[in-house]
């Protein structure tokens, strides 16, 4: 949730790589007409992605931190737990499926010049989700020591059902606050403001490190958990008080609305109803593998959610602000009937996405303990938990380009309008998962859970890539997407070959110290990195000349250039 939901810049290089400017960083129909607004767009996606960068670190801080004080012991394990539930419902009722379905609608209303009616259908969705996901967070708060239980496995004693109980208590209130604050976020993406959207979760994640330390010695034993839950209760309130204020400035002005008969409510609602499928398969997935995982042990659920930690950095570095900043883009052009931009945009955004998350996934599998033991092994976690963690972190890691992928396509579909298709994807791959997971949990343990994941998100990359094609009616640039997949594949191999040589001369002499292996790792990334981003250069790759000549555009940005 908050953070964690959340959401980077790589949106911005979606750009058309061939007829337009690929530096600009901006969507096609920005860098084509649309002069004066380009500074503005740029200087935006720019502190959006910086933002959203420093998000996602201040996100593993927060890890880092509640694990040197909890490790993957059962009780973190019933946060885990307690956590991901509400976040389910978040998922499927709130937040990002909100928008999801609210931004085509809202942006339709604004491309034709109705103002009024697109600000009285946000001020009628927004009573509507305060009375409705009220009553069912109400509902949820009462029921949690009915609901909670059927989560859990025969690894879970009762003291940690109960400690499970009483912590979903604390956290399904912010399912109130992610929808009221999804539809905001939905309408200042509407209006291409994503610099509070893009900061607030860095302060999220601030306010629960700092709720975290301050509130933790005040409990004691497994109850010391309620301070991280106290910390994320309130830093979901801080992170929506802050896009309030950025309403004004477009001037938008709540009304006190129910307007049942709206048409616009039912299709907003329709299209939700698919979408809160398709976007929350992410977390159908996170509970599958924590509630089989509690079959396992009462570790196991613990240490995937630790490993999906790690796995979420790069996804939200690059692959989220996909979704995030291009959306709005493809809504335009969907509603335009532009096809020929929509593809040509996404089809290049795939390629960026697989530009920048397959060497990630190469190096998190190649380096996955490594990588573990610097950035958790502290405090209270220990080798043992460290080897949990970097065996779920290892098969993420197939999924990672993957999921990527799929956010973008999915949103591809949610401008179409045309959300069912992804609906019954995501249905499939949950099924997929859950039969994978199943069936190899026993043998393989933690591995066979994550197995599940990597399987499903690549069944449904391809299946949507086929129903794209026939959507959007002729070719999504799939021989040029393929080569490039092939040729960022053969340069990410390298990448992990140098990366791993690497970190085990620097081990080897370095040592196991806290500075050492902060050395070790990072010398392997940055030796890795420039080998990778040589060869991708020198096979010529127009998406690496694009990334290129985008970072120096946007530090030109942020300079006010």
């Amino acid at each position: 949730m908050g953070g964690d939901r959340s959401r980077v810049s790589a949106g911005a290089l979606a750009g058309e790589s061939t007829d337009l400017e690929p530096a600009t960083g901006l969507a096609p129909e920005e860098a084509v007409g649309d002069g004066p607004r380009r500074p503005r767009i740029a200087r935006n996606t720019a502190i959006f992605s910086i933002a959203t960068g420093l998000s996602r670190i201040a996100g593993l801080v927060r890890e880092i931190v509640a694990s040197s004080y909890f490790a993957t012991t059962g009780a973190f394990s019933a946060f885990t737990i307690a956590f991901q539930v509400p976040n389910l419902l978040r998922s499927l009722v709130a937040d990002a499926a909100l928008s999801a379905a609210f931004v085509p609608v809202f942006t339709e209303l604004l491309e034709r010049k109705r103002r009024l009616d697109a600000f009285r259908l946000a001020s009628t969705l927004f009573f509507l989700i305060l009375l409705g996901l009220g009553a069912i967070v109400a509902v949820f708060i009462l029921a949690a020591g009915v609901i909670m239980p059927l989560f859990t496995g025969s690894t879970f004693s009762a003291s940690l059902d109960h400690l499970t109980v009483g912590l979903s208590r604390v956290l399904f209130p912010i399912v109130i606050l992610l929808g009221l604050n999804g539809l905001v976020v939905g309408i200042l993406q509407a209006y291409d403001h994503f610099t509070i959207p893009a900061i607030a979760p860095l302060v999220w994640n601030l306010v629960i490190i700092g709720v975290l330390i301050a509130l933790r010695p005040l409990f004691s034993g497994p109850d010391q958990l309620y301070a991280y839950a106290i910390g994320v209760l309130v830093g979901t309130v801080v992170q929506f008080a802050m896009a309030l204020p950025v309403l004004g400035r477009i001037d938008f002005r709540l009304r006190v609305a129910l307007d049942w008969r709206d048409p616009r409510i039912r299709q907003v609602l329709t299209l939700m109803l698919p979408v809160t499928i398709g976007l929350g398969v992410i977390n159908f997935d996170l509970l599958i593998n924590s509630a089989l995982g509690t079959l396992v042990s009462q570790h196991a659920p613990r240490a995937i959610d630790a490993a999906f930690r790690i796995y979420m950095l790069p996804q939200g570095m690059f692959s989220v602000a996909v979704a995030t900043v291009l959306f709005p883009s493809l809504s335009r052009f969907a509603a335009r009937g532009d096809r020929d931009r929509l593809r040509a945009t996404m089809a290049t955004g795939v390629r960026q996405i697989m530009l920048l998350l397959i060497p990630a996934a190469v190096f998190t599998a190649v380096l996955a303990t490594p990588v573990v033991r610097v950035i958790y092994q502290h405090g209270s976690f220990g080798s043992s938990d460290t080897d949990r963690v970097s065996l779920a972190l290892f098969w993420f890691s197939f999924s990672l380009p993957f999921a990527g992928v799929n956010l973008l396509l999915t949103r591809t579909f949610f401008s179409l309008q045309r959300p069912w298709i992804p609906t019954a994807l995501a249905s499939l791959n949950m099924v997929v998962d859950a039969g994978i997971s199943v069936a190899l949990y026993k043998p393989f343990g933690i591995g066979g859970l994550v197995i599940g994941t990597a399987v499903g998100s690549a069944g449904m990359t391809i299946a949507q890539v086929v129903y794209l094609r026939r959507e959007l009616g002729g070719m999504i640039e799939g021989g040029r997407t393929l080569l490039a997949g092939i040729q960022i594949a053969a340069s990410s191999a390298l990448l992990g070959a140098v990366s791993w040589g690497i970190w085990r001369l620097f081990d080897s002499v370095l040592g196991r110290s806290v500075g050492a292996q902060i050395v070790s790792v990072g010398l392997a990334a940055l030796a890795g990195l420039a080998v990778y981003a040589s060869a991708v250069l020198a096979l010529g790759l127009p998406e690496a000349f694009q990334i290129r000549r985008l970072l120096v555009s946007r530090i030109g940005a942020l300079r006010g250039d």
